[in-house]
């Protein structure tokens, strides 16, 4: 598997390395892979502080070190979402400018609690509305499987750095697909939780009315499992705390969808390997039961319709709230910043009552299956420039978005969780991903099931982790 970062976390807490060994790996492996673009901002001071924060801590208060279940693992945050005190954050846009930093957020504060060490911010397109991340302030964020190819979007620097062994692990956020597309083309393992699940605070507007959330891209499903557990819980609004459920894995009706519509068809080995991922959960005796495009039909179009008009207006909103000066933004942006001003309350308020209608038709869909299995993306990641930001048509831009991830929305407008892993490489060694959807709550049977079809050992990691001893 090329190691993760319960092996780099291990290695540190049993002294095979410090963290201030890690680190500096971790640093000279971000400026000798500088030309992938993974990295939007970097602080090798605030990295080695902290680093050397954690070692001292080692040798001063060993018990207090050894509970932190990440101490002294060197970690990026995403160039959006957060904030994390010290990294100054600008979306991907010339709107702002990399000077200062905000406060800790609640969840910020518990990635340093869980004993990370943080020293730089990945890229991410102009406020995560893309699926590649190529912001035209730079950097342009390549796939270390495929230079060619995108990385994904939003949270294409942090899946780009973790699958080229920069770091082990990395901050991401979702709206729209943000940690599970780009974990799809890098072949990680990534998860957008139930809503509510993760901490959400101080500055709750960051979420979007409820449709994205933080965690992480990660290597394994035991680092997503570990990740989840110490950072979610107690989130404090503006959604109940959805507890885990106490389930029964033993015996599953598995919903299987390898339809994505004759709009967006998938290709045919990514609906094989769907299908394979199904046969391989029928053999532990889990009941298969097949779906078809129909039953997904409205809620697709009515996700992708809310996403659409939730992050236009937030973004105008935005732009207005802070007297920015939008006239600097990519020409995409102030269209869709334009879109959500133009954009009458009795329209969005249609659309909020439909995304309410999508999580209504999924839990009917859960009275039938205990959990679904379907495509996370219609194609092999596509080349650099494929989601150009340089025009002002946005449905044209949504609707290059929903061709490559058909199904992305989906979790985010519902509030259900999903989770996405490689199970297999095509004919160019790219990712054969798969998607897992449950009812909410239900992370413990995600992370059960994605943990059986790791075992199959049909993807290994091409980049080892920076600093891992062999």
């Amino acid at each position: 598997m090329q190691g993760d970062a319960t092996d780099l976390a291990e290695a540190i807490r049993h002294v095979s390395l410090s963290a201030t060994e890690a680190m500096h790996a971790s640093l000279a492996e971000a400026q000798r892979q500088k030309p992938l673009g993974a990295i939007a901002y970097l602080d090798a001071a605030m990295g080695l502080a902290s680093a050397n924060g954690r070692d001292r801590e080692r040798r001063s208060e060993p018990e207090r070190f050894s509970n932190r279940p990440f101490a002294g693992v060197p970690i990026l945050a995403k160039d959006l979402g957060g904030p994390f005190a010290g990294l100054p954050v600008t979306a991907g846009s010339r709107l702002f400018e990399r000077r200062g930093g905000e406060a800790d957020s609640d969840l910020a504060s518990l990635f340093r609690e869980a004993g990370f060490c943080l020293f730089g911010l990945t890229t991410s397109p102009e406020f995560g509305l893309s699926l590649a991340s190529e912001p035209a302030v730079g950097p342009i964020c390549r796939n270390p499987l495929d230079p060619a190819r995108t990385a994904g979007g939003s949270s294409g620097g942090a899946a780009a750095a973790v699958a080229a062994g920069i770091v082990a692990i990395a901050h991401a956020t979702d709206a729209g697909g943000s940690i599970r597309v780009p974990a799809a083309c890098c072949g990680l393992v990534g998860m957008k939780p139930t809503r509510g699940a993760i901490p959400g605070g101080p500055s709750f507007g960051n979420h979007l009315a409820g449709i994205a959330s933080e965690l992480a891209v990660c290597r394994s499903v035991r680092d997503t499992a570990l990740i989840f557990d110490e950072l979610s819980g107690n989130s404090r609004g503006p959604f109940a705390d959805p507890a885990p459920v106490d389930i029964d894995n033993e015996r599953l009706r598995i919903g299987l969808l390898t339809d994505t519509g004759a709009a967006y068809p998938t290709e045919g080995d990514r609906l094989a390997t769907v299908e394979a991922a199904a046969r391989a959960l029928e053999s532990d005796g889990h009941v298969i039961v097949p779906l078809s495009w129909t039953e997904f039909a409205w809620s697709v179009t009515s996700s992708g319709r809310a996403f659409a008009d939730i992050v236009s207006v937030n973004l105008a909103a935005l732009i207005e709230a802070a007297a920015l000066d939008e006239s600097r933004a990519e020409r995409l942006t102030q269209a869709f910043a334009a879109r959500g001003r133009a954009l009458p309350a009795t329209s969005l308020w249609n659309t909020l009552n439909d995304a309410v209608l999508v999580s209504h038709k999924l839990w009917a869909l859960f009275d039938r299956v205990d959990c679904i299995l379907m495509p996370m993306l219609s194609s092999a990641p596509l080349a650099i420039g494929s989601f150009p930001s340089d025009h002002a048509d946005t449905d044209l831009h949504l609707e290059r978005m929903t061709a490559f991830a058909p199904l992305a929305c989906l979790a985010n407008i519902s509030g259900f969780p999903a989770l996405t892993l490689p199970f297999g490489q095509d004919e160019h060694a790219m990712p054969l991903p798969v998607q897992i959807m449950a009812p909410m709550g239900h992370e413990p049977r995600l992370l059960s099931l994605a943990a059986r079809l790791e075992t199959e050992g049909r993807w290994r990691h091409r980049f080892p982790v920076a600093g891992l001893p062999s």
